[in-house]
């Protein structure tokens, strides 16, 4: 088994292809400036007592680092934002800072329809796909909250010129509007661009592409 002491910080993530929320994990990561090791759990149903023991929520992505253990992603992001505070990854507006939260802690509790009917799959790329009704108020809501902070703050980011949290929280949404061609307004889908051409987007969205095809998920969202 790895030694966690020798190597810095660890990110245990899940599928690069399926899981939004290690996608979420590791982009905060990025954010911070934090070199990170990555330890990948295949996503089986054999493997859930191992997740159980890393994390109690069964969830992924979680982060070690100097001691500490966080999951959630939220939580990580706080963490890190408190121990790497020359990365920025919340605006410096107070204002804006408390508008970042906000909506990042929406799209962590919320559009439990828009999860279920348009799933992450970075493989995918559909010309056309019949989007069930009750997820059209969740994207509704969504290019809303894009719409807003696109004109409040100039993009190309929510907040502006650098990406903050909240383009990390809300970076697999882009990926399921663009795999289920999801219409969207002309700066909706520049945000979508925006996302899809950040760096660190194009290095996890080429790793997941090199992904063994075939999975068996978890009963539980990862």
């Amino acid at each position: 088994m790895t030694d966690e002491a020798t190597i810095g910080a660890m990110l245990t993530i899940s599928s690069k292809t399926y899981s939004a929320w290690s996608l979420r994990g590791w982009l905060l990561c990025r954010l911070a400036g934090l070199d990170v090791t990555e330890r990948q759990v295949p996503n089986d149903a054999a493997n859930r007592a191992e997740l159980l023991l890393l994390s109690p929520s069964v969830l992924v992505p979680r982060l070690t680092y100097q001691g500490a253990s966080v999951w959630d992603t939220l939580a990580i992001a706080e963490f890190l934002n408190e121990q790497f505070p020359e990365a920025q990854m919340l605006p410096a507006d107070p204002i804006a800072r408390a508008h970042c939260r906000s909506i990042s802690g929406e799209i962590h509790s919320g559009f439990t329809n828009l999860r279920s009917a348009l799933p992450m799959n970075l493989k995918v790329k559909h010309e056309a796909f019949p989007v069930f009704s009750g997820a059209r108020p969740d994207i509704e809501r969504i290019e809303t909250i894009w719409t807003d902070c696109l004109e409040r703050y100039g993009g190309p980011f929510l907040f502006g010129a650098k990406p903050t949290v909240a383009d990390a929280m809300y970076a697999p949404v882009t990926t399921r509007f663009v795999t289920y061609a999801v219409p969207l307004s002309p700066p909706c889908e520049a945000y979508c661009q925006t996302i899809a051409d950040w760096a660190p987007m194009q290095e996890w969205t080429a790793a997941a592409k090199a992904e063994p095809e075939e999975i068996e998920e978890l009963d539980v969202e990862f």
